[in-house]
């Protein structure tokens, strides 16, 4: 019996530090795109970087902005750091889309842009979401 107990404790022990390792934080949008929603997960992978995974509903399809776009890109921006390019976000049918990526920063704003082509090196079009993780 004292086996279960400690067993049923060590797993709930597990779960707690899992859920308290990982998190999720809502993104804002600006003005332009009041529908706009996100999320940013995120954890720590086994070498203390941070993955992460962007989460978005009801992004119009970015050819359908004023003006036309190619892609959304999203940009991981460490604190004192210029922006980095994580990829292009596909937005699906159902007008939401993902991308997930890791940076081996702890402190970090998330943000995402409608940009002419995935292979920007430096956001230029109008930002649609952003946030800021704090991972330590």
């Amino acid at each position: 019996m004292n086996r279960l107990a400690l067993g049923s404790v060590l797993v709930f022990l597990l779960c707690a530090v899992g859920a308290a390792m990982a998190a999720d934080i809502p993104m804002t949008a600006s003005q332009a795109f009041p529908a706009a929603m996100g999320k940013v997960s995120f954890h720590h992978d086994r070498n203390k970087n941070t993955s992460f995974t962007v989460h978005t509903k009801h992004l119009a399809r970015p050819d359908a902005l004023t003006p036309a776009k190619s892609v959304y890109v999203v940009w991981v921006q460490p604190r004192g750091q210029d922006p980095q390019n994580a990829g292009t976000l596909s937005v699906n049918e159902n007008l939401e889309g993902s991308l997930s990526g890791t940076t081996p920063a702890q402190v970090f704003d998330v943000y995402v842009t409608a940009e002419d082509s995935g292979n920007v090196q430096h956001p230029s079009g109008p930002e649609v979401l952003r946030t800021t993780v704090q991972h330590q």
